[in-house]
C-alpha cells in the first residue's frame, strides 16, 4: 500500500491521517471531525485494509463482506472506492462501489462474487440486502462518511435501519463529519464504542484558508459576469439552487462561449460521470452543480467557486466554499447577489465573521480576471439592456 502512495506522489500524512490512522490501526471507535478535502478517505481507508489484512479468515478462498464505506452520494462512492481499489488489489482486497444511478444486475453479480469492502450509498446497499445479496453480519469495520451531510440529505434513518442489521458483529465503528450536532451526535452516542475525538475542522480555519468576495450584480448582466469569471481561473464550479436553474446557466455560459457542463440529481449516471471527468481531465472550464449533487465533488484544483445564487446559510456557504482551497492550496468563493438579496447575504457574512465589502460589479471589469485583487470600487457603468 505504501508503493501505491508513493507512486501517487502520497508521501506525508495530511492532519486528519496523522491523528486518526493510529487510534484505526489500534480498533479503536474513532470520531473525526474534518472538511471536506482534508484527506478523510485515507485517514479511515488505510486503517480498514490494514485491519482486514492482519485478521484471519475462516476460509481464504472466499471473499465476505468485511468493510463497509456508507457514503451520501453516488459521486462520492465513486470517489472514495477510486482511492480505495487500488490500495486493496495490491494486498488482494476487493473492493466495489454500491450506488443507485447504475444497473442493479452489475452490481448484483458483483456482490455475489464477493466483496471485501464496499463503499455505498444506503438506498442501494437496502436494495440489495433485500434481495439477499449483501449480508452485514460478518462486518469488522463500517466507517460513515460526511455523516453531516448524510444528515441533511434525509438518510439518517437508513443508515441506522443498515446499523440494526448487523447481527451478533461488533464492527469497530469509524465516524467522519463536518460537523456533530443534532443527528450526528445522536449517532455518535448510540453506535461508537468509548470514541476517540479528533478535530482539525474549526469553521474559522476554513473560511480564512479563502479569498472571499461578494460581488453585487445586475440580473441582466450577471451571466456575463460569471463567464468573465470562468475565464480568468482553469476550473471553476457554480452553485445554483435548483436543477432546472443549472441546465439554464450552462446554455447561457454556452452562448458566452465557455465550455461548461452541469451536475445535479435529475441527470443520467453515465451524464454525471462524464461532466465531472470532463472537468477534472479540464476538458470543460465550469462546472454548473446543485447543492446536495456537489457533495460528491472531491476535484482539488478548483481556482474559483462562484455562489451564483446565494446559500441559504452559512452552513450552505461553507458547503459550497469547502470545493477550492483544498490540500493546502488557494482558493476564491465569489458570492452573487442582486440588490433584493443583499440583506441576506449581510447575515450570512456576520455569522462567519466576514467583513469583506460587498462590491458592485459589471461585466466589462477587467478586475473579474483576477479576483483576489477586486478589492475597491469600479466607476458605474450602464448595461446594455
Amino acid at each position: 500500500m505504501l508503493a501505491v502512495l508513493d507512486r501517487q506522489g502520497i508521501l506525508e500524512p495530511f492532519p486528519i491521517q496523522e491523528l486518526t490512522i493510529r487510534d484505526g490501526l489500534a480498533g479503536r471507535h474513532v470520531c473525526g471531525k474534518a472538511k471536506t478535502g482534508s484527506g478523510k478517505t485515507l485517514a479511515f481507508g488505510l486503517p480498514v485494509l490494514q485491519r482486514l489484512l492482519e485478521q484471519s479468515v475462516e476460509r481464504p478462498d472466499q471473499r465476505v463482506l468485511r468493510g463497509l464505506v456508507l457514503v451520501p452520494t453516488r459521486e462520492l462512492a465513486q470517489q472514495v472506492a477510486t482511492v480505495l481499489k487500488p490500495l486493496g488489489h495490491a494486498v488482494g482486497l476487493e473492493v466495489a462501489a454500491f450506488y443507485g444511478g447504475a444497473a442493479m444486475d452489475r452490481q448484483l453479480k458483483t456482490a455475489q462474487k464477493g466483496v471485501d469492502v464496499v463503499v455505498a450509498t444506503p438506498g442501494r446497499l437496502i436494495d440489495l440486502i433485500e434481495r439477499k445479496a449483501v449480508r452485514l453480519d460478518r462486518l469488522e469495520s463500517v466507517v460513515i462518511d460526511e455523516a453531516d451531510r448524510m444528515a441533511d440529505m434525509g438518510f439518517m434513518p437508513q443508515v441506522e435501519w443498515l446499523l440494526s442489521r448487523l447481527g451478533a458483529a461488533k464492527p469497530q465503528m469509524l465516524l467522519f463529519s463536518a460537523t456533530l450536532d443534532n443527528q450526528v451526535d445522536h449517532l455518535v452516542r448510540r453506535y461508537l464504542t468509548d470514541p476517540v475525538f479528533h478535530d482539525v475542522a474549526p469553521e474559522t480555519h476554513t473560511v480564512e484558508d479563502m479569498v472571499h468576495r461578494f460581488l453585487q450584480v445586475h440580473e441582466l448582466d450577471r451571466v456575463k459576469v460569471a463567464a468573465a469569471v470562468i475565464r480568468g481561473s482553469a476550473r471553476t464550479i457554480l452553485f445554483v439552487r435548483t436543477k432546472r436553474g443549472a441546465d439554464r446557466l450552462v446554455k447561457q455560459l454556452q452562448r458566452e462561449g465557455v465550455q461548461a457542463a452541469a451536475i445535479h440529481g435529475d441527470l443520467r449516471q453515465n451524464a454525471r460521470e462524464r461532466a465531472l471527468r470532463d472537468f477534472t481531465v479540464g476538458k470543460i472550464e465550469a462546472l454548473v452543480a446543485t447543492d446536495v449533487a456537489a457533495r460528491g465533488i472531491h476535484v482539488d484544483e478548483v481556482d474559483v467557486v462562484v455562489q451564483f445564487d446565494p446559500p441559504e446559510d452559512h452552513r450552505a456557504y461553507l458547503h459550497r466554499a469547502g470545493r477550492t482551497a483544498r490540500a493546502g492550496r488557494e482558493g476564491v468563493v465569489a458570492t452573487f447577489l442582486l440588490w433584493n438579496q443583499q440583506r441576506d447575504v449581510e447575515k450570512i457574512q456576520k455569522r462567519l465573521a466576514l467583513t469583506d465589502p460587498i462590491i458592485e460589479v459589471f461585466s466589462n471589469d477587467p478586475r473579474l480576471a483576477d479576483l483576489p485583487t477586486l478589492t475597491g470600487p469600479a466607476p458605474k457603468r450602464r448595461v446594455a439592456s
